[in-house]
């Protein structure tokens, strides 16, 4: 270990956050007012979560002419780094949660330890690992209809799924959209019947089974989409602007997943309406916890709960 691991491990911090993104940043904020000087580990590829690929951000309060998504989640940790807390760039390989000082191990090498601590992991979305997929998010590629419908109105654009959430992000395109073509790999949907029944009285979508999307086309933007039969092969061209991928997600759990209760979609489950875990001092928030709303207005409401929960909690242990 190196000597800067030792001189960090002999530090017992109030309150460590590990990730980042709204959640981890509100709850920075509140927890630095509060003079707990949190110590945020927020990734070194992952800072400032998902919406460092988003462009526009119309639908955060505050910002009536919108925000870049970096633009915001730079903001978010400059006000949290006013009030004192201290953010570094590292990925979490390790974590013991369940005695009263909980020790971190991070990627490369450093100990700390804290007497709470906030997970705000995240989540990621599943992609279908299509070339230039992740160069055009924000170009016509998304994977959030509420954060980016607004922009598609009066064009064709498509969803891809089968499930709930697809059907759901494809009724609520309708509100912008010309028309919504929903790509299902399979012959049949994975929709609830009242979630189908919707869709298909919908006007505006339409379904195109036993297909998927084997290619984007266009150079800044999208501009079409190829797409392939999955009985015969047969490849055809899409005429569409936009793309939402509705395939689920996958919540980050995997370096405390042995530790704490999971639900049975995977996600880190919570008591009631707080941030509580299963552990005593270990407090969750955003994505990891919220397979809903996923908004990053929800997720800093979450950070806010989980700030004031460990605060609450720090002050039981005088």
């Amino acid at each position: 270990m190196t000597d800067n691991a030792t001189d960090a491990s002999a530090i017992i911090h109030d309150v460590v956050i590990v990730g980042s993104g709204p959640a981890g940043y509100t709850a920075a904020i509140y927890t630095a007012r509060a003079n707990l000087k949190p110590l945020v580990i927020a990734g070194s590829v992952t800072a400032g979560g998902e919406l460092m690929n988003t462009t526009d951000v119309e639908n955060f309060p505050g910002f009536p002419k919108g925000i870049m998504g970096p633009d915001l989640m730079e903001n978010m940790r400059e006000q949290a780094e006013k009030f004192g807390a201290e953010v570094i760039y590292d990925d979490v390989s390790e974590l013991t949660l369940d005695d009263s000082v909980k020790t971190i191990t991070t990627a490369l090498g450093t100990t700390v330890r804290a007497r709470s601590v906030i997970l705000s992991t995240g989540s990621a979305y599943r992609e279908l690992g299509l070339p230039r997929e992740k160069e055009l998010s924000g170009h016509g590629v998304s994977w959030c209809a509420t954060c980016d419908g607004f922009f598609f109105r009066d064009q064709n654009i498509v969803v891809v799924g089968g499930g709930d959430s697809a059907l759901e992000e494809a009724t609520f395109l309708t509100k912008f959209a010309s028309k919504v073509t929903v790509i299902h790999r399979r012959s049949e949907l994975r929709a609830s019947k009242v979630m189908q029944d919707r869709a298909f009285a919908d006007e505006k979508i339409e379904f195109l089974f036993d297909h998927e999307v084997a290619e984007i086309h266009g150079q800044s933007k999208v501009e079409g989409l190829g797409v392939r039969n999955t009985l015969t092969g047969e490849l055809s061209t899409l005429d569409a602007t936009g793309m939402f991928v509705a395939i689920g997600s996958d919540p980050r759990v995997s370096i405390f997943a042995d530790q704490l209760t999971l639900r049975d979609d995977g996600y880190l489950s919570v008591e009631g309406r707080s941030s509580k875990t299963g552990l005593p001092g270990v407090f969750a928030a955003g994505d990891v916890i919220d397979p809903v709303y996923r908004q990053a207005v929800t997720a800093a409401g979450s950070g806010c709960v989980a700030a004031l929960d460990a605060e609450h909690y720090l002050a039981s242990l005088v």
